[in-house]
């Protein structure tokens, strides 16, 4: 006996398929809903091709003080780290026996002023040679010179700052025997700082006089410091093919010390560049593209190619393909297509954590309905 065989299908249970219905609903009502994104403004920004170097510190002015003289510290003036005033007396030594030089020319002195002006008043009289008068007058410029002598003696025995700066560590003592090279304390400049480093010369023609730069440390991470380009040297080096540079740092706080090492970045061809986050970018083989957000039209999303220029840490600059104030797709590319709408739940100026920006979105209140 032959027959054909029938198959038929299983009905679901009503409670199932009432399930079913609505999760399909459910599917058909969240996929028309806009994906909510994260996005970011195509913004002009002062950009510029970096050149980085290592650089040496050095005082703006530096100097180690010594003696001229053998003689014995009388007193000293300052303490360790000390900030000093030019002409501020730091250290001084026994002038006694100059001081009683001094004190004896200056008594000559007022002697042979006092024949002079005798043997004047006497040839006014024609009581005396006028040959006398200019003796005695000769005889007073004498004693004068002698006087300046001793007193350019005596500076050598008191100590002064040349410049305002910061004195070093005190390493002598009061009664301390000196003598002619001793180094007896240093004295450094440090409100401004001199940060030398060279530059490869192929670079020569963007290098220029007061060219911007930033500098950093391991000792101070967090901070960047500020300066420009002072001088460039007069010479390439024939074996390295480097040029040297001399770069002007603003130390107000003191932060910085002559000898640290610092990281160098010049700031050459300063230009205004049109820059978007690099996470907006969506590459595909050697093209790179990003996601426009239409807000005329619903928040329409659609797919352009750019032209990429040069990175930096979390930004790129665009080259082709955007326009200042396009607003793209930074954060959620990855769940939109071209032809999706979508929600914003926050502008990504750099200024804000997107943790921050998804936070709140949550905590804002609902917009009232028309």
């Amino acid at each position: 006996m032959t027959g054909r065989l029938r198959f038929t299908a299983p009905r679901l249970p009503g409670a199932m398929g009432l399930l079913l219905l609505s999760f399909l609903l459910v599917q058909t009502s969240q996929a028309a809903e806009p994906t909510p994104v994260i996005a970011a403004n195509a913004e002009q920004r002062n950009w510029s091709t970096p050149l980085e170097a290592l650089g040496t510190l050095r005082a703006d002015e530096s100097v180690t003080l010594s003696a001229t003289v053998t003689e014995i510290v009388s007193a000293i003036n300052f303490e360790d780290n000390e900030r000093v005033e030019a002409g501020e007396l730091l250290i001084r030594l026994d002038d006694n026996e100059v001081q009683a030089e001094l004190r004896a020319a200056q008594a000559t002195r007022l002697e042979r002023n006092n024949v002079l002006q005798r043997s004047t008043q006497l040839q006014s009289r024609n009581m005396a040679p006028r040959a006398d008068v200019e003796d005695n007058r000769a005889r007073l410029q004498q004693i004068d010179a002698q006087i300046e002598a001793i007193r350019a003696q005596l500076a050598d025995y008191h100590i002064k700052a040349p410049f305002d700066g910061v004195v070093g560590f005190r390493d002598i003592s009061q009664g301390a025997l000196v003598t002619p090279g001793m180094d007896l304390v240093t004295l450094d400049k440090l409100d401004t700082m001199k940060l030398d480093f060279s530059v490869p010369a192929v670079y020569l023609s963007a290098l220029r006089k007061g060219l911007p730069l930033t500098a950093t440390t391991a000792s101070y991470p967090e901070t960047t410091f500020m300066g420009h380009i002072s001088s460039l040297g007069t010479r390439v080096d024939p074996v390295t093919r480097t040029i040297a540079v001399r770069a002007s740092l603003p130390n107000p706080e003191l932060l910085l010390r002559p000898g640290m090492l610092m990281e160098v970045t010049l700031e050459r061809e300063p230009r205004q560049a049109l820059v978007l986050p690099e996470e907006a970018l969506i590459a595909s083989g050697n093209q790179q593209y990003v996601l426009t957000i239409d807000a005329t039209n619903g928040n329409l999303v659609q797919r352009r190619q750019v032209t990429l220029g040069e990175r930096r840490a979390g930004v790129v600059e665009i080259t082709a393909g955007l326009d200042p104030g396009d607003l793209v797709v930074s954060h959620g590319v990855q769940q939109v297509r071209e032809g999706d709408r979508v929600s914003i739940l926050g502008i990504d100026d750099g200024s804000v954590d997107v943790s921050e920006l998804l936070r709140r979105s949550r905590t804002a209140p609902p917009e009232a309905d028309a």
